[in-house]
């Protein structure tokens, strides 16, 4: 009897625990998406349910790495759903390459100094996660991709003249219209 009761016991449990192979975990959702403005410009648009401040960086395949949301204070904004971070759309060199967008959502306003030096000593990492980071509060990071294209050249932040004429490069140098802290790696 003894035999029987413990071989009905290892079928039941073995039958509770076929139906955990047929779970499918859960889909990761998006915190923010990025949307394509130009050949060589993005929008970051967050995603409604997202912590209240956000600040975004890139980083390129060539290393460099930009801070795109650069304020007075040097810290964190304000990230409405729903709407362009910073109401503007981001211009992202052709000649670096693809970009990692790095996306970090916060309950507070962090100081985006001590995340760009963390961010520089992790850039040898595939991947960057919110524990990779010594930051207070409450922290998310999306980590989104955007690939440049070379395309006509935007005029943007140029000079109008009399009877409309631009009277500068007509936004066509290599750093116009780019609002962003420049990173780049130290030689050794």
């Amino acid at each position: 009897m003894t035999r029987w009761t413990g071989l009905l016991t290892v079928m039941a449990l073995g039958a509770g625990f076929a139906g955990c192979d047929d779970a499918k975990p859960p889909a990761k959702v998006a915190r923010a998406q990025v949307k394509r403005t130009g050949p060589a410009t993005m929008e970051i648009i967050p995603t409604e349910g997202q912590l209240p401040y956000c600040m975004l960086f890139t980083m390129s395949e060539k290393g460099v790495i930009r801070q795109l949301t650069l304020t007075r204070e040097n810290r964190s904004i304000r990230c409405d759903p729903g709407r362009p971070v910073a109401n503007t759309s981001f211009r992202v060199p052709v000649q670096e390459g693809k970009v990692r967008v790095y996306i970090f959502f916060s309950d507070e306003r962090v100081p985006a100094g001590s995340v760009a030096q963390q961010l520089y000593d992790l850039r040898d990492r595939e991947r960057v996660t919110a524990m990779d980071l010594r930051l207070p509060g409450r922290i998310f990071v999306e980590t989104l991709e955007f690939q440049p294209e070379t395309g006509e050249p935007e005029a943007t932040g140029v000079v109008v003249g009399a009877g409309g004429v631009v009277t500068s490069d007509g936004g066509t140098a290599e750093d116009a219209g780019t609002r962003a802290l420049t990173v780049e790696p130290m030689a050794n």
